[in-house]
């Protein structure tokens, strides 16, 4: 029998990257120490362990990129690249002396709500333990989605996803085709075109780019920086700030878009000389719709002789031909799919099983929701970081996913407050209510009006990712928990304690 058989711990992470390794700084510093990081891998860092594709990197400026409690004077870029970026979150874990907390190749397979104990039974693949509390940190990038294209199966060449990247393939002198035109492929296609015969990029829809501002941080910067640390904090205020103020044209003008669009044809116009491709390369949609992407070497890589753009998604593969949905065919030896992820179906909630039986991914069938972005009705005591509307647009995800540590670090007072064995259960009404409210804002956003079809929306259309506001309103909303808001649950026999008590209490009196 595994040693860890019936082990309890006060709070079980799920996830190892920024939201896991925040909230076990958080729970730290709340003086909880009793506490697990269960990570299916062999090391942190989330989606910046397993995205280590070629040209991998960050589209937000380091220094807004990085937890505020631990900045980082020695960024070496001004948009940091994966491996600048999994080496500060190591470097996070050992610092805060997180290691002892973390269980590597511990992936969760089923979290129950165990009603009688009011705790949750966690099975993973290193054995099975029991928590008070539960923090689901898994974040939406984090399982890849790959089309179901007929004839795939058959491929007799390489295939994989550009989160599982296969570095013992060269793609060297290699036919390869790059399926789809997201934040990723603007990264890979630039970096592999110059090694590669023949690329073949298979573009569904046109993104938006603009240019990256990318340079080398001098030593100078990097020693002001850590002699005098309120210019680092000086230099992350600005990018805050400046990130701040262009939400009103995402969320209430998105009319006022139109002049960032001229400069995004400007810079595709520089590099892009063939009215043919220009044509094929202009979005037909709002530029902020879907997420604006970051390249000053994307359009230019476009326009080498060996690189032929499908304006058509990828429809059939027979055999070693790619055959796209216009009818194009296109001879490869590997295909790339950069085609993202599980994001408004992610399949962690497929695993977790609330009070009343059902998954949550059977109570978000018809769409996520969230009370505040944290917490779902029906499952007592179990929190997730960057869920439902708390995604970006704009800014960096690192500042929500603080201002939800600050919701972890009140819902765990709450339960000290409280005393006893005791769970708090979103109420549904304060669910639903907090999520008509959002909606509601939703309609005038770019997101929803800008025309186009992005995976900030889930199936039935509903945009179930974005935060419809500035990082600031979402931080006051979660500053603190309301306990109107939830159930506050105890075990059956303790309530019925507390009832003859309170009869007897009416009674003396």
């Amino acid at each position: 029998m595994d040693e860890r058989e019936h082990e309890h711990v006060r709070v079980a992470v799920v996830g190892s990257g920024f939201g896991g390794l925040g909230a076990a700084v958080r729970l730290r510093r709340e003086g909880v120490t009793d506490f697990v990081v269960l990570e299916r891998a062999s090391s942190v860092g989330g989606t910046w362990r397993d995205n280590s594709y070629p040209g991998c990197a960050c589209d937000v400026p380091s220094h807004l990129y990085s937890f505020s409690f631990a900045p980082n004077p020695d960024w070496p870029r001004t948009f940091s690249g994966q491996e600048h970026i999994r080496a500060y979150l190591e470097h996070v874990a050992d610092t805060f002396r997180l290691r002892p907390h973390i269980r590597f190749d511990s992936e969760v397979k089923r979290m129950s709500w165990n009603t009688e104990r009011l705790c949750w039974d966690i099975e993973t693949t290193s054995g099975n333990l029991s928590a008070d509390l539960v923090v689901s940190a898994t974040g939406p990038l984090s399982d890849p989605k790959v089309p179901d294209i007929p004839g795939l199966d058959s491929f007799p060449g390489k295939v994989f996803h550009s989160a599982r990247w296969d570095h013992d393939y060269d793609l060297r002198g290699k036919r390869v085709a790059m399926v789809g035109t997201g934040a990723s492929a603007i990264q890979i296609v630039p970096a592999i075109q110059p090694e590669v015969s023949e690329l073949t990029l298979f573009q569904r829809t046109p993104p938006w780019v603009m240019p990256r501002m990318d340079r080398a941080i001098s030593g100078a910067e990097r020693w002001l920086h850590r002699q005098l640390p309120f210019t680092s904090q000086l230099r992350r205020g600005l990018l805050w700030g400046i990130r701040e103020l262009q939400v009103q044209a995402f969320t209430k003008h998105p009319n006022e878009l139109g002049f960032v669009e001229q400069l995004a044809k400007r810079n595709m116009a520089r590099a892009i000389k063939d009215p043919a491709l220009r044509a094929k390369l202009t979005p037909d949609y709002r530029i902020g719709c879907k997420r604006i992407l970051l390249s000053s070497e994307y359009y230019p890589a476009l326009a080498r002789p060996n690189v032929d753009v499908v304006a058509s998604g990828l429809a059939e593969v027979r055999g070693s031909t790619l055959v796209a949905a216009d009818g194009s065919e296109a001879e490869v030896d590997a295909i790339v799919f950069g085609t993202g992820f599980h994001v408004t179906d992610m399949p962690i909630a497929e695993r977790v099983v609330g009070a009343d039986g059902r998954t949550l991914a059977e109570t978000w069938k018809g769409g996520m929701e969230a009370l505040r972005g944290a917490s779902a009705a029906g499952f007592p005591n179990w929190m997730t970081i960057i869920g439902p509307n708390t995604g970006l647009g704009n800014s960096s995800m690192i500042l929500m996913i603080e201002s939800q540590l600050n919701y972890l670090a009140d819902y765990v007072r709450q339960l000290d407050v409280l005393g006893g064995r005791v769970a708090l259960d979103a109420r549904p009404e304060a669910v639903r209510g907090w999520n008509h409210r959002v909606q509601e804002r939703m309609k005038r956003t770019v997101w929803n009006t800008g025309g186009c079809t992005s995976w900030y929306l889930d199936a039935a259309g509903r945009n179930t990712t974005i935060w419809p506001g500035t990082t600031a309103e979402f931080r006051r909303a979660t500053r603190r928990v309301d306990l109107t808001e939830y159930d506050v649950l105890r075990p059956a026999a303790a309530g019925q304690d507390e009832q003859q008590a309170a009869e007897k209490a009416g009674v003396d009196a």
